[in-house]
């Protein structure tokens, strides 16, 4: 007697409390392809020079051998000032796509991230920059 495929019993996964990243591509302008995932988001440090800022992390690897963390530090006073020009404030979603840029801003200009951009700010400028490129007003 043979046994059909849909008489197995069911696999049971327990996975409560697993996150699932999302690893994406990116090719830089120096050449490199990097791939990266979003790790989170909290408050920097009290004692961080950036403090008061958000600190974005971001799990990094150009060779797919060896992966590193950068922090993309939104200060408090970017935000502030964005606000203050734009007259509203800025969303959850806009900080993180600010932050994102500035990330591959770092793919685009550095040549080597891992030595030289591992901590990222966002000033003013770049705040303003990196929202009215995507027609964030």
């Amino acid at each position: 007697m043979s046994r059909k495929t849909n008489d197995k019993p069911p696999t049971t996964v327990h996975n409560i409390g697993m996150i699932i990243r999302r690893l994406k591509t990116y090719a830089g302008a120096q050449g490199y392809v990097y791939q990266y995932y979003f790790v989170g988001q909290r408050a920097a440090l009290v004692n961080d020079p950036e403090a008061p800022a958000t600190e974005f992390v971001f799990d990094v690897t150009s060779d797919r051998k060896l992966t590193y963390a950068i922090s993309v530090f939104l200060p408090e006073k970017s935000v502030t000032a964005w606000a203050t020009t734009h007259e509203r404030p800025l969303t959850e979603a806009e900080q993180y796509a600010a932050a994102k840029l500035r990330l591959f801003r770092a793919f685009d200009d550095l040549e080597d991230v891992k030595a030289h951009g591992r901590r990222l700010v966002i000033d003013v400028a770049l705040l303003e920059e990196a929202l009215a490129s995507l027609g964030v007003e």
